[in-house]
């Protein structure tokens, strides 16, 4: 039974180790409304880039907010695995965090619903063209610079 345990906690630490370096590489948020190609691309008026980044300022606390509540519980629940805390309570610490994170992605992408839903449905489809040419981009230079870099070590 204690190797079962320790055989559990070992697993959450690996998974705690590689997500943590996972979160914190993630690009900061896109302000797409914001961009001088992707308003002239979709044809934004000045209202839709007003309204749509009214909606982004109202999320924006909230999800700050529920953010850093992540971060202090994800910082308690390393504190129990690290320390001689049982399954029971690494478990109910465990479901605090994922209660938090499943929240911050609920208000996360509901604000993207509500801006996604200013656009028309021609400028939704141009946006999902030019999102996902973006997203490939940012890979692409992602990637190029993780190979400089790793060139540069050897």
């Amino acid at each position: 039974m204690r190797r079962l345990i320790f055989g559990g906690v070992l697993c959450t630490c690996f998974i705690l180790a590689l997500a943590g370096p996972a979160q914190a590489q993630s690009p900061s948020p896109f302000a797409w409304w914001k961009s001088e190609q992707f308003r002239k691309d979709l044809g934004l008026t000045r209202e839709q880039c007003a309204r749509i980044d009214k909606v982004f300022e109202a999320a924006v606390p909230r999800l700050r907010q529920s953010k850093q509540e992540l971060d202090r519980e994800e910082a308690d629940l390393s504190r129990l695995i690290e320390g001689d805390a049982g399954e029971a309570q690494v478990a109910k610490q465990l479901d605090k965090v994922e209660a938090i994170r499943g929240n911050l992605n609920k208000m996360r992408t509901l604000m993207l619903l509500h801006q996604r839903e200013l656009l028309s449905a021609e400028q939704r489809i141009k946006f999902k063209t030019l999102h996902e040419q973006w997203e490939r981009d940012r890979r692409a230079n992602s990637h190029a610079g993780s190979n400089s870099d790793h060139r540069q070590q050897n």
